[in-house]
């Protein structure tokens, strides 16, 4: 029997909804690349009137072309600092010695940027 088994089994858990967090992040900016894809598509159609081109245009505009990309970009960072704190924890989890509460400083970072990049495509669509 593993020393600590339920202390590693919930950071395998805890690294586990980290790394399915990075994949539907990553699956995400998937989506939106397709759908810019399929905007600028329509865009150039050339049975659309001026009016509906440009209002596509004005949706797939400087924001669309990097918006899924910088989402891929988030979701594999998310993925990496898992793996990084999920070593990292396993180790301390396995050393004699009493290790103060980690930091969440890259935890907290991601996410906020996350939250703030949906916020801002969201601002974006709406005022669009």
């Amino acid at each position: 029997m593993i020393r600590g088994y339920s202390d590693h089994a919930a950071n395998e858990r805890t690294f586990l909804a980290w790394v399915r967090t990075g994949i539907a992040v990553i699956a995400f900016g998937f989506v939106i690349e397709k759908f810019n894809l399929f905007v600028l598509t329509m865009a150039s159609a050339s049975s659309l009137d001026a009016g509906h081109r440009l209002q596509l245009e004005r949706v797939s505009g400087p924001l669309g072309r990097y918006d899924g990309l910088a989402l891929v970009l988030v979701g594999l960072a998310l993925i990496v600092t898992a793996a990084v704190r999920f070593v990292r924890t396993g180790w301390r989890l396995d050393d004699q010695e009493t290790h103060p509460a980690g930091s969440l400083r890259a935890e907290l970072i991601l996410s906020a940027a996350l939250a703030l990049f949906v916020a801002g495509i969201s601002a974006y669509l709406v005022l669009s």
